[in-house]
């Protein structure tokens, strides 16, 4: 048993790859081990819920099964399905966003444009506590833009919105995150602040 365990994790991914397109079931079940992680953390970037985000890995890998053909093996797999996952949450946040209006932040005050004083020992921790406030057209705006590396436009046509509102989204969801981050993490400058 242990050597059959250790062979399958010295599979490469190509080889994982071809038995999955075999059909292979036990393939598929290491390639979904394998980039649990990965595909998880990518999927809580743009909902809170974990439950939500496992959906969205579950969603996103069942479309990798579905599309494994296709896949070109001069690429990485990594980068192939972190892009489905990302589509995937794109997918949930539409069917979710016809049953909910649009959240707004209130207790984000409109106070002048200051950058705050970072605290250089902010975990990651911390700073997804932050980014979880944030309501979901927002983050999910903030993730497109900032971290997938998507312009206005084409964020627009994924979430079926205009340019302008994408780039309102993201400046607001930047003032939002600075404002919880002088709230929750910066109590000198909130303290000292005339409301």
């Amino acid at each position: 048993m242990g050597k059959r365990k250790e062979n399958e994790q010295a599979l490469s991914d190509p080889e994982l790859i071809r038995r999955c397109t075999e059909g292979e079931v036990r393939a598929q079940e290491l390639l979904y081990r394998r980039y649990f992680s990965f595909a998880m953390s990518v999927a809580l970037r743009y909902t809170c819920d974990e439950g939500k985000a496992m959906e969205i890995v579950n969603d996103s890998y069942m479309k990798v099964l579905d599309k494994i053909s296709e896949f070109d093996n001069t690429k990485a797999f990594r980068s192939w399905y972190g892009r489905i996952v990302v589509n995937s949450a794109i997918d949930n946040f539409r069917r979710n966003a016809r049953h909910s209006s649009h959240l707004q932040i209130s207790d984000i005050g409109m106070h002048e444009e200051q950058e705050p004083e970072i605290d250089a020992t902010l975990s990651a921790a911390d700073i997804l506590t932050l980014f979880s406030q944030l309501p979901e057209n927002y983050r999910l705006t903030f993730n497109l833009f900032e971290i997938e590396g998507y312009t206005h436009d084409e964020i627009g046509q994924m979430l079926g919105i205009t340019a302008s509102s994408s780039r309102s989204n993201l400046a607001r969801a930047k003032k939002a995150l600075r404002e919880l981050y002088i709230k929750n993490f910066n109590p000198v400058r909130s303290n000292n602040e005339i409301v």
